[in-house]
C-alpha cells in the first residue's frame, strides 16, 4: 500500500479521538479491501461465524414481534463479538467461532444498553409508520373507489419515507457504538453521539460506501446468496477499518 493510500488497518496512527476525523471520499475502497485481508487470513472461521449467526437471527426473526425486536438486539452483541474477532487478526492474533458470543463477556452492559436504546428507536419508528399507513388506510377505506385507492396507496409511500427519514440518523448512531464501546469503554448514549457525529461529517464517504455495498450485494445474490458468506465477513472488516480510521 502507498504512503498517499495506507491501509486502515497498518497506517500511521494518529492516537484515540471521540470527535472522529474526516475521510476522502475514495477511503471506502481502502475499508472494502482491509476487510477482505482479514477475510482471508481464516475465510473458515469467518463462515462458520456467518452461518451460526444467520441461523439464530433468522430463527429469532421467525417469533411474532418479541422474536424480531430480540434479534436486533442481538445484533448489537454480535457485531461487537465480530468486531473483536477482527482486531484479534489485525493484530496477529486468531480468530474462534466463540468470538462472535464475546460481546456477551466484554463491557456487555454498555452494548446491552445500546441494544435498548436501538430497540426503543426501533419500536417508536414503527409506530410512527404504522399510524401514517393505517391512518391513511382507514381513510381510503372510507372513501372508497378510486380516491380511497390513491388515499392508501400515498399515505403508505408517505409511511415508508418517513420510516426511511427517521431509520436513518438512528442507524447512523448504532453504527460505530458497538466498536466504542467495547475498544473504549464509551458511554452508550456518547458512544451513539459521536457515532452519529462522525457519520455525518463523513456523509460523502459513506455515500460512496452504501453505492459499493449496493453492487456488491447485487452481486452475492446472484449464486443462490452464497455470497453472502464472503460478503458478510468482508463487511464487517470494512466496519473495523472504518472504525481504526475515524476513531483510532
Amino acid at each position: 500500500m502507498s504512503q498517499e493510500n495506507p491501509s486502515p488497518l497498518s497506517g500511521p496512527g494518529r492516537g484515540f479521538t471521540l470527535e472522529g476525523r474526516t475521510v476522502d471520499a475514495g477511503r471506502p475502497v481502502e475499508w472494502i479491501k482491509a476487510g477482505w485481508q482479514l477475510f482471508v487470513k481464516n475465510p473458515g472461521v469467518w463462515i462458520a461465524e456467518m452461518v451460526i449467526g444467520g441461523i439464530i437471527l433468522v430463527v429469532l426473526g421467525m417469533i411474532p414481534v418479541l422474536g424480531q425486536l430480540a434479534s436486533n438486539f442481538l445484533a448489537v452483541l454480535f457485531a461487537a463479538g465480530l468486531l473483536l474477532g477482527c482486531r484479534s487478526l489485525a493484530e496477529g492474533g486468531e480468530l474462534r467461532v466463540d468470538h462472535l458470543f464475546a460481546g456477551f463477556k466484554q463491557n456487555t452492559g454498555n452494548l446491552v444498553m445500546v441494544g435498548v436504546y436501538y430497540l426503543v428507536g426501533i419500536v417508536i419508528i414503527v409506530g410512527i409508520t404504522f399510524a401514517i399507513g393505517g391512518g391513511s388506510a382507514l381513510s381510503g377505506a372510507l372513501l372508497g373507489r378510486t380516491a380511497g385507492i390513491g388515499l392508501i396507496a400515498g399515505g403508505f409511500l408517505l409511511a415508508m419515507l418517513v420510516g426511511l427519514a427517521l431509520f436513518t440518523p438512528l442507524a447512523m448512531a448504532v453504527w460505530f457504538a458497538p466498536p466504542l464501546v467495547v475498544f473504549r469503554n464509551v458511554p452508550p448514549l456518547e458512544a451513539m453521539k459521536a457515532s452519529f457525529n462522525v457519520c455525518l461529517k463523513n456523509m460523502v464517504p459513506f455515500l460512496v460506501y452504501g453505492v459499493i455495498l449496493l453492487v456488491l450485494c447485487v452481486i452475492a445474490a446472484i449464486p443462490l446468496m452464497l455470497g453472502f458468506l464472503v460478503l458478510g465477513p468482508v463487511l464487517i472488516g470494512a466496519h473495523y477499518a472504518s472504525y481504526m480510521e475515524l476513531f483510532e
